[in-house]
């Protein structure tokens, strides 16, 4: 994604569409993310790690004297409009549920949005394992943020995006995501630790080698509320309040990062399957995000990937997320020469997967797992992609200030 040529497209559009003269008009931009460790974890208050990846959602965007918002997009047909005051219930597979979220989420929390909004709005891969949705919340956030003259900080806006998903839409996920996309810096692992909302970027120091980061898609397409993702989630909370409940805590939280590594290792035959298994992930993944801090720290890339797919096993046998396209690109991908590792993107239902690579065989390995994933699911072939992408940045202004970061603005 070439931001500068993208920018000016979007700021040409919303000249055209709603009579905004470039000058008049800001540019935010808000990255994909990927999570390389931690997995299904920062819902049951695990540290987790993500980076933001060199593509993802811009809005170009004015603010109105009108308390009504007006949204386009590139990709999809259509206008978003509503009043401030009148967001409405969210509409199944509707993009604009993540602006009327917005509204939502920074209403309840007491914000005054007296100026509404026209834009445009475009990001590619909607398919999922990127967080493109809360992308798509983030910009919606900032513009509404900026257009209202809300200085709010980006710890306190990884809260709201939170919100419109858990609040509004009803997906219970926890900070990975937001976090990933407010925080991150290329080249760093952004460390969440998600019980006390604090972040470290780790650097990156002395890698072996150049490195990519290839993202490998399946073609699936649902909707995320539809398939196993909340299951899931109560069943960590499940497994957390029986191991609680024999250790004696049952007033603690029903989490499993509530639960102290050595009660799970005291109580851990008392719980029944499946909880065992998703108990076994979450603790086994935290070992794992420990172990990956240090070697990325270290630029040890081969242990780094090693953990990645690790982390991936456990995803598809104890967690039991990934769906036969899923784990078809994973299997294909770690028997690959030159990839580090590998694991899902997301939650594993639908989407893609990530791999770290070698630099100098991104494009081989990419030209090998196009026909070998053709082979095993024909049917999603024509939707599947493979695309070598690098690490970035987090959210930011792209008109205006250029260049200046979310944290920049306050």
């Amino acid at each position: 994604m070439d931001l500068e040529v993208t920018q000016q497209h979007l700021l040409r559009e919303l000249a055209a569409r709603y009579g905004v003269a470039p000058a008049s008009a800001r540019v935010v931009f808000a990255p994909y993310r990927i999570c390389p460790l931690g997995a299904h974890i920062d819902h049951q208050l695990g540290t987790v790690t993500a980076m933001a990846i060199d593509r993802g959602v811009l809005l170009a965007y004015a603010a109105s004297t009108a308390r009504e918002v007006r949204l386009s997009s590139l990709e999809f047909a259509g206008e978003m409009r509503f009043e401030l005051d009148r967001p409405g219930a969210p509409q199944p597979g509707d993009w604009g549920n993540y602006v009327r979220g917005a509204v939502q989420a920074l209403t309840r929390k007491g914000y005054t949005l007296s100026r509404g909004l026209v834009g445009v709005i475009t990001g590619p891969w909607s398919e999922g394992g990127l967080s493109s949705s809360a992308a798509v919340g983030v910009v919606c956030l900032l513009a509404l943020e900026h257009g209202n003259a809300l200085r709010v900080a980006a710890e306190e806006n990884i809260l709201l995006d939170q919100a419109i998903e858990n609040d509004y839409l009803g997906l219970k996920n926890g900070i990975l995501d937001q976090s990933g996309i407010l925080l991150s810096r290329r080249d760093h692992l952004t460390l969440v630790d998600c019980a006390t909302n604090q972040h470290e970027l780790v650097p990156l120091t002395q890698p072996v080698g150049a490195w990519s980061i290839l993202l490998a898609f399946s073609g699936l397409k649902q909707a995320l509320t539809g398939t196993d993702y909340n299951r899931r989630v109560a069943e960590c909370a499940a497994a957390a309040r029986i191991l609680l409940d024999a250790a004696g805590r049952s007033e603690a939280k029903a989490l499993l990062g509530c639960v102290r590594e050595s009660e799970y290792a005291e109580h851990k035959r008392k719980l029944p399957h499946p909880l065992d298994l998703r108990a076994a992930h979450f603790f086994s993944e935290v070992e794992r995000v420990r172990q990956g801090v240090m070697a990325w720290s270290k630029g040890d890339l081969p242990l780094f990937g090693r953990l990645m797919t690790e982390s991936g096993e456990s995803s598809i046998r104890n967690y039991q997320c990934g769906s036969p396209p899923l784990v078809d690109l994973y299997e294909l991908l770690v028997r690959c020469p030159g990839v580090y590792g590998a694991r899902f993107s997301g939650a594993g239902f639908r989407g893609c997967c990530v791999a770290l690579v070698n630099e100098a065989a991104a494009q081989q390995i990419a030209e090998a797992i196009t026909p070998a994933y053709a082979r095993r699911q024909p049917a999603l072939a024509a939707q599947a992609s493979v695309e070598i992408c690098h690490s970035e940045n987090g959210a930011r202004f792209l008109a205006g200030p250029l260049g200046q970061s979310i944290k920049d603005e306050g």
